[in-house]
């Protein structure tokens, strides 16, 4: 009923002031924070599976997955990539680097320039830990016609620019929960 509402103002376009009267204002506001509050705790709760069943935490899985796609890449481009900080980033493959997870290399033609690449080890541990979206989630995502992937995709985007919060650093990872499972890799060690 509720939802059918929510559509007829859609569709129908009404004013801000009629949405305003029917205090749709106030409702919208408290089902988007609730509704946001959810995947935020979603996210913590997978986050913490991830690190405390494979030693990782979810950051430093996104760089390993980015390296194994485009590896070598130096410090600044793995920023970039992953839309963190240069210092966050440094913070990082150090923990990876520790853990024997990735390597750096000077660059024999410019010594100034460090590579950063995965180890068998860092690809091993990619191939057996959650991809980078919640299995349901993903799945769910994919049975969705084009469109509703896009609308949902352009939707989030617009509430990340409407919060002000496109400057911000982010990680672009939801931690899967059917895939958390405890590891056996005792040569990795939390730092």
């Amino acid at each position: 009923m509720e939802e059918q509402k929510i559509l007829n103002v859609a569709e129908n376009g009404t004013s801000l002031d009629e949405r305003q009267d029917a205090g749709f204002l106030e409702k919208y506001d408290l089902r988007i924070l609730r509704s946001l509050r959810k995947i935020i705790r979603a996210v913590d709760i997978h986050s913490r599976k991830l690190n405390h069943n494979f030693k990782i935490t979810a950051p430093q899985l996104i760089c390993l997955h980015c390296l194994l796609r485009e590896s070598p890449l130096t410090l600044s481009q793995l920023a970039r990539e992953i839309s963190l900080g240069a210092s966050t980033t440094t913070g990082i493959i150090d923990r990876l680097e520790i853990k024997g997870l990735v390597t750096r290399t000077r660059c024999p033609k410019d010594r100034r320039k460090v590579d950063l690449a995965i180890t068998e080890a860092g690809r091993e541990l990619t191939r057996v830990a959650p991809g980078l979206l919640q299995d349901q989630f993903a799945q769910a995502l994919r049975e969705l016609p084009e469109p509703e992937q896009a609308a949902i995709t352009l939707s989030l985007e617009r509430v990340v620019e409407l919060m002000g919060a496109a400057h911000l650093d982010a990680s672009p990872n939801l931690m899967s929960g059917s895939q958390l499972q405890p590891s056996n890799h005792n040569n990795i060690q939390e730092v």
